[in-house]
């Protein structure tokens, strides 16, 4: 809003609620690339795995024009490398999952070709009594010819999936060297934050558990109860860090925020004819503690403004990627610190124990909750990772095993292999086990405590072979 009527109180002092929130061709936007701080959320680091080499090499072609002006907040930081693993297996899983359903859907193809033969000879048989024509079909559309017909393009499409296995990012040459970590700190060099001081964080963390959390106050409300009070905060303990080095020195004096997250906690929901935008008062509060501007862009927003403003060179094939992983924001991930905290919804618990041929009631044999919680959600994510059942569409990814081969006591609690039943689990001198397992294992039947230790077993093979 310009004019005269800009400078009466009302409008000035709400100005950004009356606004109608920032556009491609604002007047102002050149600026916030040219001269303004640059963060990057965890997300936008993270889209660098799901990009081909080609899209990657030009998007961080893109971000060195704004090289100088980048800072990285420690809590993008620490989420970038708790995270950037667990995006790679992703992929590996991801493709080897594929795998099984291409194999899947190629016997539900042959075995419904087969179907549609029988249906036609039984309507020769039935209306035409036509022998010949039955078995010349029994011939012609045998079983192994329709494993002939199928065997070209079932290798075709696997080939496709084998290559993809190899492509770019395979994990054997990750766990090398991760080439995007090293271009992501050659990218930022010594612009990051340090750790804040852990009283600092507690505070943080409080505030935003029993005040802003409370009373819906971006960032990061939605998360609220979503793991630890620590882990649910990390929006706001981002928020705050930012906010920390815009205050430090005036000639910050605009921020460009760029992420994929575009959650009610983030932006405005469209209504009253209005579309959605970033809450008006995240630039409110950024103004009135720092003196700063602040201007909220999506990945594809901030590349083509980049492109437009700094002459980068993007291809139109390289942003259609970039909106591609906009779209995949990281999934919750479950944890032993996690579990412990969150109650796993009833369908979910209903079909682990199910899968498991568990009975839900030996829960109430083990003794502490936390232990319950540990194992329940263990429960969930073996049945799912070892297949016994099928994943719903919105359930958590789960990082929680009950054992370990090692030579080393991975944590002071674990105890020796040897504390479970001698017959009952192969791995008793090569082995750690969580205490909460051993709990949950040693209440139960024995019927039920040798499910619940194949299952373990059967666990820990598979991770050893990834």
């Amino acid at each position: 809003m310009t004019g005269p009527e800009n400078e009466y109180p009302l409008i000035r002092q709400y100005r950004d609620w009356i606004q109608s929130g920032p556009s491609e061709d604002s007047p102002d936007r050149r600026q916030f690339f040219t001269h303004g701080t640059v963060v990057l959320d965890t997300n936008v680091l993270l889209s660098l795995y799901e990009y081909t080499p080609a899209a990657r090499t030009q998007v961080l072609e893109a971000l060195q024009s704004v090289q100088q002006r980048l800072w990285l907040p420690h809590q993008v930081g620490l989420e970038f490398v708790q995270n950037r693993h667990r995006i790679i297996i992703g992929r590996k899983k991801a493709l080897e999952t594929a795998s099984k359903n291409l194999q899947n859907k190629i016997g539900e193809a042959r075995a419904a070709i087969l179907d549609a033969r029988k249906l036609v000879q039984d309507l020769l048989i039935k209306y035409a009594q036509d022998t010949a024509a039955k078995e010349a079909l029994e011939s012609e559309i045998s079983d192994q010819a329709v494993r002939v017909l199928l065997g070209d393009w079932t290798k075709a499409l696997g080939d496709h999936i084998q290559r993809l296995k190899e492509y770019d990012l395979a994990i054997s040459s990750v766990e090398r060297g991760d080439p995007v970590l090293s271009q992501v700190a050659e990218l930022f060099g010594d612009k990051i934050a340090e750790p804040p001081d852990q009283a600092e964080i507690r505070r943080r963390v409080d505030e935003a558990a029993t005040y802003r959390f409370p009373n819906q106050i971006p960032p990061g409300f939605a998360d609220a109860g979503k793991g630890t009070p620590l882990s649910s905060s990390g929006d706001f303990l981002l928020w705050e860090e930012t906010i920390e080095h815009m205050a430090a020195s005036t000639e910050r004096s605009q921020l460009l925020f760029v992420s994929n997250d575009t959650k009610d906690d983030w932006y405005q929901p469209a209504g009253n004819g209005r579309s959605s935008r970033p809450w008006p008062s995240l630039a409110s509060e950024l103004r009135a503690r720092t003196g700063a501007e602040l201007r909220i862009e999506t990945p594809g927003e901030f590349y083509r403004g980049v492109n437009r403003f700094l002459d980068a060179e993007i291809a139109e094939e390289t942003y259609a990627e970039i909106d591609r992983a906009a779209e995949n924001l990281i999934e919750v991930v479950i944890t032993e610190q996690e579990a412990v905290h969150a109650q796993p919804r009833p369908d979910l618990i209903a079909a682990a124990f199910e899968a498991a041929g568990l009975e839900e009631s030996l829960l109430d044999s083990i003794g502490d909750a936390s232990s319950r919680l540990l194992f329940t959600w263990w429960l969930i994510g073996v049945t799912a990772q070892l297949e016994r059942r099928r994943r719903f569409d919105d359930e958590p990814d789960v990082s929680l095993l009950p054992a370990t081969r090692s030579e080393t006591q991975p944590d002071p609690g674990w105890l020796p292999g040897r504390r479970l039943h001698l017959g009952e689990w192969p791995y008793r001198i090569s082995s750690w086990i969580a205490p909460w397992f051993i709990k949950a294992v040693n209440c139960t039947s024995r019927h039920d405590r040798q499910i619940m230790q194949q299952l373990a077993a059967r666990q820990l093979d598979v991770e050893r072979t990834e």
